[in-house]
């Protein structure tokens, strides 16, 4: 009887060792997978890297760096060429301007509502319609301004039919979803004892938002704006439906204007035959947009590090 206890015992011993040493397998299987996956992502993006500069360098061979960012004019398709990339980053620049001074004060004060002010039901509804924003095609912010905002606009300012201050407007009121959701997030993350503190200081709501809330949600409020900034300098529809597809060196926000990413939308259309210079502008310019791209990213990893807020 002792014998056949200890045969059983060695059994499930047995089958428990096999079964423990299959879900090793498995795990170490799935976790295979996994990294696989994640370098397909890692590698798709060098890839992408490699074959803007890879481009980009054959471009700065037919045309001197001099060309590029010290002239003032780009007229690259036309008979007399020049390369200077500086009115393509003014154009860029003017309506991510316009943009960000319609969505910072729009999402950050949505933010404020739906987490200090705002009823659990009413939040609960509101923050969905808000972030609802984000899903319309941006093709449709761009008709939007062209034939609804610009000739509205047109009653009080003189604006020619595509401009930057209408594209700016509606590229605003889209990020504006950006915008709120993290910051929303970021108030939300600060304890309700900082909040009970400065009650028991004696000062108002609005005080304690200012001066305790918003300083504590700093980071998260920073990255949301800088992440703002990345989505508006590569938003492409909106600005090449309502803005224009003119490169100038100018302030004027009732001017048409040009884009980096309306430019490179433009050659993407097929009509520059592939290896030609005008082709390999596109990589150029698309350089150009990817390390502001890059420097935005880093400053906004930088800033939620630096002034990261941590609580016990």
């Amino acid at each position: 009887m002792q014998g056949t206890y200890q045969d059983d015992f060695n059994q499930v011993s047995r089958e428990s060792l096999e079964k423990n040493a299959s879900d090793d397998i498995q795990e170490k299987v799935i976790a295979a997978a996994l990294f696989c996956c994640a370098l397909i992502s890692v590698f798709t993006t060098f890839g992408i890297v490699f074959i803007i500069f890879q481009v980009t360098f054959e471009f700065f061979q037919e045309v001197s760096f001099a060309q590029f960012f010290l002239d003032t004019k780009w007229t690259p398709l036309f008979a007399e060429r020049h390369f200077g990339v500086w009115p393509l980053i003014c154009g860029t620049f003017l309506t991510t301007v316009v943009a960000m001074a319609v969505a910072i004060p729009l999402g950050l004060s949505s933010a404020i509502y739906l987490s200090e002010y705002a009823p659990p039901k009413i939040a609960t509804i509101l923050r969905p319609a808000i972030e609802l924003l984000a899903g319309i095609p941006t093709v449709v912010y761009g008709y939007f301004a062209l034939l609804f905002v610009t000739p509205v606009l047109r009653n009080f300012l003189p604006l020619e039919i595509f401009n930057a201050l209408s594209a700016g407007i509606m590229m605003g009121i889209m990020i504006t979803p950006t915008v709120g959701s993290i910051s929303l997030d970021s108030i939300k993350a600060v304890p309700r004892s900082l909040r009970e503190g400065a009650y028991a200081l004696g000062i108002t709501k609005l005080e304690s938002i200012f001066k305790v809330v918003l300083p504590a949600a700093l980071s998260g409020i920073t990255a949301s704006i800088i992440l703002g900034i990345s989505r508006a300098v590569g938003e492409t529809m909106t600005v090449l439906i309502a803005a224009g597809q003119q490169p100038r060196l100018t302030v004027n926000l009732m001017e048409s204007v040009g884009t980096m990413t309306a430019y490179m939308a433009q050659i993407s259309g097929g009509d520059s035959p592939r290896g030609s210079l005008n082709f390999k502008t596109l990589y150029a310019v698309g350089a150009v947009l990817f390390i502001l791209t890059l420097i935005l990213n880093i400053v906004s990893y930088w800033i939620s590090r630096r002034f990261k807020e941590k609580y016990d």
